[in-house]
């Protein structure tokens, strides 16, 4: 056995964890989720199986509850996927700052990235209570500031019932996203150390300002992590679900009724399996084509290091 052959099979047998972990648990699933989705099945009584070929998806395109399941997804990602990216990045270019102690603020913003599940969500819970809730407490104390200050009507503004409300429930779970920005600060941080020195030198020496150097320097520099970091937001959020199935189960009045939401409840609540495999495939596309879209546009504003344009 030649060298060149060994180092082949050693690469393939370090692969092999991920290669097994594909084809047994994502591919083999995503072909019997699209075989799935051309029948009516309950999932437990093989009797029950019939086929309706693409009546599930006919039928997905009349349901109500998948319009607004895609309303409340649209809702949550285009708002949250560049808020997320806007605060991430800034808290990358505070913490890529050179003071003493600063290795200890960025495991400080880090660290929620690594905290999640259940957790998570019963602290955002009392968060978010509109009784007790801390974020009530502080906007309170607030709106008692501001009468003090002058602002008589401040006294009487209302206090947002936040994931109990239609209105908030939304803004609530868009607001508790940032609290995983951690691992998206931490790419653009990487990033940033990355940028060379020289070029900010060169633009001084141009007269530019920190405005200028920020948009012509930094951020076509630190573009490909930005793309990075919106398209696994993009993805991500798409499959929101942890979130509004612990703390609103769709509510109230389906405002956060998300998409993946209503798959897993026609899946497992109204064991419609292979309705539940026709969403998911839709939804499959729909990632996909917003991807695409990202990849597409990458060619004019993403900048790679000795690559021609």
């Amino acid at each position: 056995m030649n060298l060149q052959t060994r180092e082949s099979m050693t690469g393939y047998l370090f692969a092999m964890p991920w290669i097994v972990g594909f084809f047994g648990l994502a591919l083999g699933p995503m072909i019997v989720s699209f075989l799935l989705a051309f029948i009516r099945w309950d999932g437990i009584s093989t009797e029950t199986i019939a086929w309706v070929g693409l009546g599930n998806y006919a039928r997905a395109a009349a349901d109500p509850d998948v319009a607004i399941a895609l309303w409340n997804t649209a809702y949550y990602s285009f708002i949250s996927v560049p808020l997320g990216l806007a605060v991430a990045l800034i808290l990358a270019l505070l913490l890529n700052q050179p003071l003493r102690g600063i290795a200890l603020f960025r495991t400080i913003f880090y660290m929620p990235a690594l905290v999640g599940g259940v957790a998570t969500i019963m602290m955002w819970l009392w968060v978010f209570n509109p009784e007790y809730g801390l974020l009530n407490s502080v906007l309170l104390r607030s709106w008692h500031l501001l009468s003090a200050l002058g602002l008589e009507q401040a006294a009487g503004w209302p206090l947002p019932k936040w994931i109990f409300s239609d209105l908030w429930a939304k803004p609530a779970l868009i607001l508790m996203s940032l609290w995983g920005t951690g691992a998206s600060m931490l790419i653009f941080l990487a990033a940033l150390q990355n940028v060379p020195e020289s070029l900010y030198e060169a633009a001084e020496l141009d007269g530019a300002g920190p405005w200028r150097k920020f948009a012509f320097v930094t951020i076509p520099q630190i573009s490909p992590a930005l793309f990075f970091n919106l398209v696994m937001g993009i993805i991500g959020s798409f499959q929101v679900f942890t979130q509004a199935f612990l703390m609103t189960q769709g509510g109230p009045n389906k405002a956060t009724l998300f998409y993946v939401l209503h798959l897993y409840n026609k899946a497992f609540g109204d064991f419609e399996i292979g309705y539940a495999s026709a969403l998911s495939w839709i939804l499959f596309v729909i990632i996909m084509a917003f991807t695409a879209l990202v990849f597409r546009s990458s060619r004019f504003w993403v900048y790679y290091e000795g690559e021609g344009r």
